[in-house]
């Protein structure tokens, strides 16, 4: 810096202190001038914490941000030119359930569900994926820019009107000790700088149509976000409904104790009987009795029904309700005597002197139809 240099800033501090310590009046602008300046301010104040509020509200956790930051600034400088993107949480929680789903298997229906709101949900997070991405390119960045480039210039004029200001407030103080030609220089300066600032923080506040675009384009961006969202979600509501209705209307199914394989003691045959449920057993009092199979023959045997089946049979998982002619209805337990096998969807057989047509999938094979 040179001496005139140094000795004018050494003048704008004297002044500032003869301000700030001794009460004396500066230069005044005019309330147009204020009032913008008081705008302008508002609008700076305005931008840092709205950016920041945006970024919290697309990428809330503070953690995440931060470990972005840092893998997409190595990522430049390693020259790889990829983003890492922000972990959503409905991806995270759709990859969670379509995990457990996989596992669970088509066979559940609770897995084949859970797999179903997995898939729907990473599509969400997509979609936010996408709200993230048009938001910073429509909202963020323009006033970002605006910040970093017709904001910062004001504030440097106004700094610098503020600085020639104090210059010219000093000399005008010392007057009769400064010469004329150099008061009306720091006064054309001064005026100057004013100028300039004043048509900036104009040009800034009468241009609101630009900034209402913005703002504009982030609602569209958020709207359209939801209603993806909104899509996706009916969708897989509707899925969900079917899946229940579909539950809803299947048989119900009863647990039924696992067949033991028994070798007899004293002729070596082999038979079967139905192991009890030890409450059911304990509650009854009723000892559980395994009854000889007759020699020579595979038998099936059942404690609950006290007798031998020694011809082929099945027992009734579920009610069946004839509605055709023909057909044999049954209650669920019941035991059926299998006379044939009609096709791959019916059975034909007899109960209580009746006979008749029932479905395959309705009944359990105790004892199976001899081979053709």
């Amino acid at each position: 810096m040179s001496v005139s240099g140094m000795k004018k800033q050494l003048h704008k501090a004297s002044q500032l202190l003869n301000e700030r310590l001794m009460g004396a009046e500066g230069t005044k602008m005019d309330e147009d001038f204020l009032r913008m300046e008081k705008s302008v301010a508002v609008i700076h104040s305005l931008l840092l914490e709205l950016l920041s509020r945006t970024t919290e509200f697309l990428q809330p956790n503070p953690a995440y941000r931060a470990k972005l930051s840092m893998l997409n600034t190595m990522s430049r400088i390693r020259g790889q030119g990829r983003c890492t993107g922000y972990p959503q949480t409905e991806g995270m929680l759709g990859d969670c359930m379509s995990l457990y789903g996989e596992e669970l298997g088509a066979a559940s229906e609770f897995g084949g569900a859970l797999s179903g709101v997995g898939d729907a949900l990473q599509q969400v997070g997509q979609a936010r994926d996408a709200l993230d991405v048009n938001v910073k390119r429509t909202f963020i960045d323009p006033l970002q820019d605006l910040h970093d480039t017709e904001l910062k210039e004001i504030r440097f004029q106004l700094k610098k009107l503020n600085g020639r200001r104090l210059d010219f407030d000093y000399k005008k103080r010392r007057k009769g000790k400064v010469p004329v030609g150099e008061m009306r220089q720091a006064w054309d300066k001064f005026m100057t700088s004013k100028e300039l600032a004043e048509r900036s923080m104009f040009v800034l506040l009468q241009n609101d149509m630009d900034r209402l675009s913005r703002l504009a384009a982030m609602v569209a961006a958020l709207l359209d976000f939801h209603r993806n969202a909104h899509r996706i979600l009916q969708g897989l509501h509707g899925n969900l409904q079917a899946r229940l209705t579909a539950a809803s209307n299947r048989p119900g199914r009863r647990f039924r104790p696992k067949r033991i394989r028994v070798r007899s003691e004293h002729n070596g045959s082999i038979g079967f009987f139905h192991q009890p449920s030890i409450t059911s057993a304990a509650a009854s009092g009723e000892p559980v009795t395994v009854l000889p199979s007759r020699p020579g023959s595979p038998v099936s045997c059942y404690a609950d029904s006290k007798l031998v089946l020694d011809q082929p049979c099945c027992r009734a998982m579920y009610s069946f309700h004839s509605n055709h002619e023909g057909e044999l209805g049954f209650s669920e337990g019941d035991l059926i005597v299998l006379t044939c096998q009609v096709d791959a969807n019916w059975y034909e057989g007899s109960l209580g002197g009746r006979s008749g047509l029932f479905p395959v999938s309705y009944v359990d094979v105790l004892v199976p139809l001899p081979l053709p």
